[in-house]
């Protein structure tokens, strides 16, 4: 049974199945919740909405009736304000989102009735549903059309200054708004939810660098998909080094073990930790004179030297509840001759298997390296050395003392996470969970956002 490695962070969420074969770097899910908290502050909290329907155009209501049988005229009607605007979420698997939006439209006016004229504040209750799809994916970006939407007008109150209004009146108002606002509003939601989508897609496709070393450019690989539980996205993550090419890795579909009541769950496969890996760990070879002061190891007055050098690029492995790095470190042991020839006793190479620490630090996966296991093996000797089976403590006290720090320090700067729709990274705890994909094994490192954060969210904060 073939194994597939697969890296995941989640924070707040369901059930990630797989991909649709989608190969790309990293796959997600956004649970409905997540949804409904970032449109609520990006349409809502934000103020889109009120913005734009602020320069909705209501037509003149016009018709016979109100006092002594006097025509009826309502000009000027403008929005004064939305009040207690709330935004549902629903995900329709296959579809897309059903985005609800329930709010309270304060409309002021000119009335005239008769010789009657007053200023007229008009409150309607409105009930505003539509499907958003997503469509027409090209380089890492996607259009959005909103279908089905319906406008349904709830209670509708109506107020003049002197307090005359005749029942006649009322219904011809009523009966208006409830003809012509549906067709005003539904195109503002077309147009907010577009400028929504152009926001939220810049969080999808961005270039983020990796300290000084390069950059990943992480992109949309295909139309997002929907369950009734997540919302799914597959991305790519290109690792560029500087003054350099890309940093190819394989990929797999993969899927997310359940994390009920969470916002997001993030996968990072685990070739894709690799490329960063190898752009990470670049440390050119040391060589220093073994004194005591260099590593405590080493003899005084020895007159030695040590070289150390990696070899090869280093590799992650996964494994369930565990993540490994492993490494190979040449490690030559010589002295100078006195006419300046390097006299070569020992070069030998260490296979490290290196325990993985991870952490998520101001959004970033920091990993931290020790020393799990090593295994020596004697390349060459100048002098003869064959038996190094007492070498492995001096071995492993010189590469912790030594190498581990600047491994260590070279990871500090962390693996930048794509900024998914603006949702943060907060107080993640990381651990490895055995997934099924397609009935393949496969493992996923999985963590989940502070409890302080979903109860904002249960509480309809609309708080990221």
């Amino acid at each position: 049974m073939t194994m597939l490695k697969l890296f995941g962070i989640l924070f707040f969420c369901g059930l990630f199945s797989p991909s649709q074969e989608v190969l790309s770097g990293l796959s997600c899910a956004v649970s409905p919740g997540a949804m409904q908290n970032v449109l609520s502050e990006a349409i809502i909290q934000k103020g889109l909405l009120q913005q734009h329907l602020q320069g909705m155009v209501v037509p003149n209501i016009v018709g016979e009736g109100g006092l002594l049988n006097s025509p009826t005229s309502i000009t000027g009607l403008h929005l004064v304000r939305v009040r207690l605007p709330k935004l549902f979420v629903v995900l329709l698997p296959g579809i897309g989102v059903q985005l609800t939006i329930v709010t309270k439209l304060e409309l002021s006016g000119n009335c005239l009735v008769g010789l009657l004229s007053d200023l007229i504040d008009i409150l309607v209750d409105v009930n505003i549903t539509a499907n958003i799809k997503c469509t027409n994916f090209e380089s890492g970006a996607v259009q959005v059309v909103v279908e089905d939407c319906l406008c349904v007008l709830g209670t509708i109150k109506i107020k003049v200054l002197s307090g005359i209004l005749s029942l006649s009146v009322n219904e011809i108002v009523v009966k208006q708004l409830t003809a012509t606002l549906p067709g005003l509003l539904c195109p503002v939601v077309h147009i907010v939810v577009n400028l929504v989508n152009i926001q939220l897609m810049g969080t999808l496709n961005a270039v983020v660098p990796v300290g000084t070393a390069g950059t990943i450019h992480y992109q949309l690989a295909s139309l997002p998909f929907t369950s009734g539980l997540f919302l799914g996205l597959d991305l790519d993550g290109a690792v560029k080094q500087v003054g350099g090419g890309i940093i190819p890795h394989d990929s797999s579909p993969s899927a997310l073990p359940p994390l009920l009541g969470k916002f997001l769950a993030l996968g990072l496969r685990q070739s894709f930790l690799n490329a960063i890996l190898s752009l990470l760990i670049q440390i050119s070879p040391q060589t220093f004179t073994c004194t005591p002061e260099s590593c405590s190891s080493c003899p005084g007055t020895s007159g030695l030297s040590i070289t150390l050098a990696l070899s090869g690029k280093p590799l992650i492995l996964l494994e369930e509840n565990k993540a490994t790095v492993e490494l190979s470190v040449m490690i030559q042991v010589f002295i100078k001759g006195s006419d300046g020839s390097i006299i070569n006793l020992l070069l030998l190479k260490a296979d490290l298997g290196l325990n993985a620490h991870a952490s998520i630090v101001g959004g970033r996966l920091v990993l931290g390296l020790s020393l799990g296991s090593i295994l020596l093996s004697l390349e060459s000797s100048d002098v003869g050395i064959s038996n190094i089976s007492n070498l492995k403590p001096h071995c492993s006290a010189l590469l912790v003392e030594t190498l581990l720090p600047r491994i260590n320090a070279c990871l500090s700067i962390g693996i930048p996470l794509p900024n998914v729709l603006g949702i943060p990274f907060i107080k993640v705890d990381i651990r490895i969970l055995l997934v099924i994909v397609k009935g393949l094994l496969g493992t996923t490192l999985a963590g989940q956002r502070c409890q302080g954060a979903d109860a904002k969210s249960r509480a309809g904060t609309g708080s990221r």
